[in-house]
């Protein structure tokens, strides 16, 4: 249980309804920021601003899984009030809150380190990673589906990079029965693609693996689908870019060469956004748990 916990949420989309579920039915104090249009209400939870926080009750502050902009400003859709959270305000909590964020960026480890607190990137973690590349091969599915004139079965598919996501959406068209290629630089990513019963082949020979492919899903956080790789391409090719912004794709030479490119980052948010806020609200409920604990 979090009896007597104090949860600071700010902002975010429909995950964050899940998780405000979650911690109300263990009982945590919860105010919530930038929630005034939300019309459902939850035990234990009340609408704030941040100017109404008691920040030195504060134990832990939940920003949504974008985070925050290199500004400071913070995504919400439940509200037109401009959110920001500063380092002032980070200040006046106890020594021990932390904040869980999705992911971070130079502004918000910034505000961090001076307020000397501790930071949590949710979306580094394997737990959620892992189970959030189940609705992201879905949405990439249901993209694939509504983008092409040809059937999943068949086409010829090429996924760049094996990590958590990659993998399950490698493996997911595949069972479509996709003809799948896979990307990677590393010889044991490589060693596994095969395994996996796919084709495997080294990113640094990107730019001939992709001359005759029909769907190509990036998930590399790097510029790795350039001009000259696009130059080869075929001008039917769709291409979806899973990548965190700005992607890995040159969207502009891709634009202007008449290819449907389209950067889709944080798709279990948009297709799945119940399931994904059960996920982020259940490992959240476990980490705030065990700190009550400790």
């Amino acid at each position: 249980m979090l009896t007597d916990k104090h949860v600071a949420i700010i902002g975010g989309d429909a995950r964050q309804l899940e998780i405000i579920r979650k911690l109300s039915t263990l009982d945590a104090k919860i105010s919530m920021v930038g929630f005034d249009q939300l019309n459902d209400g939850f035990i234990g939870a009340s609408k704030q601003t941040m100017d109404d926080i008691d920040w030195s009750t504060v134990d832990a502050i939940l920003l949504p899984v974008s985070g925050m902009s290199t500004d400071g400003k913070i995504d919400t859709v439940f509200s037109n009030e401009e959110l920001e959270l500063k380092t002032e305000q980070l200040s006046k909590t106890p020594e021990h809150c932390v904040i869980y964020s999705g992911i971070s960026n130079e502004f918000l480890d910034d505000c961090v380190e001076k307020s000397n607190r501790s930071l949590v990137k949710l979306m580094e973690r394997d737990d959620i990673a892992i189970y959030n590349s189940i609705p992201t091969a879905e949405g990439t599915i249901m993209m694939a589906i509504q983008h092409t004139d040809i059937t999943i079965h068949r086409a010829k598919v090429a996924v760049l990079g094996l990590g958590r996501v990659g993998m399950s959406v490698a493996r997911t068209f595949s069972a479509l029965g996709a003809d799948v290629k896979v990307g990677a630089n590393e010889s044991y990513q490589l060693a596994r693609i095969t395994e996996m019963g796919l084709t495997p082949f080294h990113t640094s020979h990107i730019k001939e693996e992709l001359r005759d492919v029909d769907l190509c899903i990036n998930t590399i956080p790097a510029l790795i689908i350039t001009a000259n790789v696009l130059a080869e391409m075929p001008l039917h090719t769709l291409i979806i870019d899973l990548a965190s912004k700005p992607g890995g794709t040159d969207f502009r030479y891709a634009e202007k060469r008449g290819m449907k490119a389209l950067l889709a980052p944080g798709l279990p948010g948009i297709v799945a956004p119940k399931t994904a806020g059960q996920i982020l609200a259940d490992v959240l409920a476990e980490l705030l748990t065990n700190e009550a604990t400790n």
